[in-house]
């Protein structure tokens, strides 16, 4: 929607300067931008006779603005300075005043002492110095943004108020938002506080500053400006991941307390230490890892990554060095030489010194040009056949790269050139799983939009941008932190040192296996079918359900629901060496998946077949995909405060890698494998055949596809409708009951409940959950029209 008083400030500045040498007019169409900020900012330029005027704000623009004095109340030395300010506040939300009255006046400077406030500054009567008139003519917001938090919010007006008036430091963004900025600001501050000379905080992590927090450790007893700096650095780099529904997360504070001491400890875990470096306080160590992306370069580490071949001889140094892994690659870049792709023979070499295998795909990489979706299919399927002409088992992680500073501005291409990778190991039978190397933000972006199962972190590129401001992804598996190189007698090569994450991928350590990562469930399921062939008694696909539901899935609710167990199958099973098998690996996105979970949806839509109108819901649902959604909806309503659309919170925490909530990524594949496993068993097939069907052959590289098709009759509005009727209807006791105990469940006993809940508030849920499936069912489609349409394209640089 246009904005009156921003498109004024646009025509003005276009037909005032307009005919200036070098001016770049921005478009006029009420709406707040960089192309506005930037006309403002050359306007300015011109008013302070700098030549040629630039789209940006520099020292020269700063100086000359310096020399004009003190602006206040009353200055009037120049009538278009005055107005480019009015401008500017209308244009960052603020009330410029009358901009027909050429001194600078008691209404702009309210809105000024308005904005400092928001700043973190101290109100002065509205004084426009240097560095506010250059606050004003840019993008940064002062007030919380969508997803930002008020503590982060606190610690930027913490540190603009403490360190702006310094040489080196900016008036920073206080939007709740963890930054490069942000960043950039707290090492400067660090650097000011240890003593660097002004002039030389830089923000860069030279050896002064890592000499200086080796002289600050922070623990018990710690308390004043650098406790503040370090509990600052703590609150960036939250969450901390776990396996339960909420992250760990911290406060900012000026003295150590048992509250940072255990974000510490768990920080300290997460990020990869080993036994001996976890030492539970902010040493050198910590204060690295909280500062910059490759923390200390010289941290033990038993991962790396190399270009070079492995010889016996590299291999038996590297073990003797600690390493335990090794990343190699599957192709020859391009534009590359040498030694880069594996060669015959050399696992067989890797493998002999007890080193694992993880592969990596990368084919130059080095800009944006080459990423598009195309080039991301053709990279999926010749990855997948050089992974099995090397013989790389089923499920296998690999790693596609994205080897250079992609920006946020780049992250639509980057994200459709994994789209297409996705779709081309699809193509392919979905026999591996994709990674994802590059700056924290690609690998983050890449997991959440793609669902990479693992990352592969270029954390050594600490001065990417991608990795100034963004934590570690949740979901990183190997950090690069050095290159180095190794002096083995009188052979020299080059190895990259990375931190290996304990319980994540593990590589490979050999080739050719022909068991599926499903092996054990399957094999279990096996003789469990077996036993219930043999129990004399109750049909065996209803009995292998029943024992998976005895722990978990058996209470009065669920008997209510679906019907009760056999309780005496499950004891002869138990007699004859039977159990219940803990998580399996999902062939086709490396997940770990609860077959206790999986298998009781199968129970629920084997017993309660869908109704033919698929946009109701019956017990069988709640069974499955709807008895998460009412959970999650408990958690939805528990967070509105901080998260009122339906819609957002669906789209930015329902099924994402990465994010705790009661309905996981790996919730949504156990709930879509049930339904498909019971429609197999509800066609006469057994559960063996049903699972390996699943998971052996190609049922699971299609499951969100199916999944829509046959649920929702591939149409988003089926899905909707289903998802508000079974968080409204009041026509079923089982499901009102089963409904109101998730809920709580979910959100606890304070929350409004759905049925009570206004439409116009619960219909945007519903739309979020109905958009997040069908855009992973979406994501999933191998989309080979559109792939061959942008192939055509990128021939006249129309791509999309």
């Amino acid at each position: 929607m246009a904005d009156e008083k921003v498109l004024a400030a646009q025509k003005w500045v276009n037909a005032t300067y307009g005919s200036v040498a070098g001016y770049a007019a921005c478009p006029e169409n009420g709406q707040t931008g960089w192309a506005t900020m930037y006309s403002l900012t050359m306007g300015l330029q011109r008013e302070l006779g700098l030549s040629p005027v630039v789209a940006n704000f520099g020292a020269g623009t700063l100086s000359a603005v310096a020399a004009l004095g003190s602006i206040g109340i009353g200055w009037q030395k120049n009538k278009n300075i005055v107005k480019i300010i009015r401008y500017g506040l209308f244009c960052k939300g603020y009330w410029g005043g009358d901009t027909e009255v050429a001194a600078f006046d008691s209404a702009a400077a309210a809105s000024v002492d308005q904005m400092k406030e928001n700043m973190g500054l101290t109100r002065d009567g509205g004084v426009v110095q240097p560095k506010v008139l250059k606050a004003i003519l840019n993008m940064d917001a002062y007030v919380v943004l969508s997803g930002g938090e008020d503590k982060v919010r606190s610690i930027q007006q913490w540190l603009n108020g403490r360190y702006w008036t310094r040489s080196t430091c900016s008036i920073g963004p206080t939007d709740g938002h963890y930054s490069r900025d942000v960043q950039q600001a707290l090492m400067k501050a660090i650097q000011i506080e240890i003593g660097i000379p002004e002039d030389q905080a830089t923000g860069n992590f030279g050896a002064g500053t890592q000499a200086g927090i080796r002289a600050h450790t922070m623990g018990p007893g710690s308390s004043g400006i650098f406790m503040q700096l370090f509990s600052a650095a703590c609150v960036f780099n939250e969450p901390i991941p776990t396996s339960a529904e909420d992250d760990q997360r911290t406060h900012f504070t000026d003295s150590w307390d048992s509250d940072i001491a255990g974000w510490v400890g768990r920080f300290q875990e997460f990020s990869g230490f080993n036994t001996n470096e976890r030492s539970g306080v902010g040493d050198y160590l910590t204060w690295a890892q909280l500062l910059v992306s490759m923390g200390d370069p010289d941290r033990a580490a038993t991962g790396s990554d190399t270009a070079y071949t492995i010889t016996p001889s590299r291999a038996q140094r590297m073990r003797d060095d600690k390493y335990a892994y090794v990343g190699r690659y599957l192709n020859e870049a391009s534009g590359g030489g040498g030694s880069k792709m594996l060669e015959e023979g050399e696992l067989a070499n890797i493998f002999a010194a007890d080193l694992r295998v993880f592969p990596i795909f990368q084919d130059n990489g080095r800009s944006l040009s080459e990423y598009n979706s195309v080039n991301g299919y053709n990279h999926g399927r010749l990855a997948h056949d050089q992974a099995v002409h090397f013989g790389f088992n089923r499920g296998t992680v690999i790693y596609f790269a994205v080897d250079y500073d992609a920006t946020v501005e780049d992250m639509p291409k980057i994200l459709e050139y994994f789209r297409g990778v996705t779709s081309g190991l699809s193509s392919k039978g979905k026999r591996y799983v994709h990674g994802v190397y590059g700056s924290r933000n690609v690998c983050a972006q890449v997991t959440q939009e793609t669902y990479a199962k693992y990352s592969f972190v270029s954390g050594m590129s600490w001065g990417f941008s991608g990795n100034l401001g963004f934590p570690l992804p949740s979901n990183w598996s190997f950090n690069q932190i050095k290159e180095y190189k190794v002096t083995n007698g009188s052979d020299v090569f080059a190895l990259d040192r990375d931190v290996h994450r304990p319980n994540s991928d593990e590589g490979q350590g050999d080739v050719n296996g022909a068991v599926s990562p499903a092996e054990k469930l399957l094999t279990n399921i096996d003789q469990l079918y077996s036993l219930a062939q043999s129990y004399g008694g109750g049909e065996p696909n209803r009995l292998v359900t029943d024992y998976y539901r005895q722990q978990r899935y058996s209470d009065y609710r669920w008997r209510q629901l679906i019907g009760d167990i056999d309780q005496d199958f499950i004891d002869y099973a138990n007699s004859h060496g039977a159990t219940l098998l803990g998580d399996f690996t999902d062939p086709f996105t490396g997940q770990a998946l609860g077959p206790q979970h999986m298998i009781a949806t199968a129970a629920g839509h084997m017993i309660k077949p869908p109704l033919a109108d698929h946009t109701h819901a019956n017990p069988g649902d709640v069974a499955g995909w709807a008895g998460d959604l009412m959970t999650f909806y408990g958690n939805w309503r528990h967070d509105s405060d901080s998260i009122a659309s339906g819609y957002t919170y669906c789209t930015e925490r329902m099924a994402k890698i990465g994010v705790s909530s009661s309905f996981s990524f790996e919730d949504l594949i156990e709930d879509v494998d049930g339904f498909l496993i019971a429609e197999k068993m509800r066609n006469n097939k057994p559960i063996t055949t049903a699972l390996r069907e699943h998971y052996e052959q190609a049922g699971g590289a299609n499951r969100f596809q199916d999944f829509v098709s046959k649920r929702f009759d591939n149409t988003r509005g089926t899905a909707e409708d289903a998802a508000h009727y079974i968080l409204t209807a009041l026509d079923s006791p089982i499901i009102n009951a089963g409904r109101v105990a998730l809920e709580y469940e979910g959100g606890g006993p304070a929350i409004v409940l759905s049925h009570t809940l206004p439409d116009s508030v619960l219909q945007p849920y519903c739309r979020g959950f109905a958009e997040t499936l069908f855009d992973r069912a979406g994501l999933e489609k191998s989309s080979r029209t559109k792939l061959l349409a942008n192939h055509a394209k990128l021939f006249s640089g129309s791509a999309d």
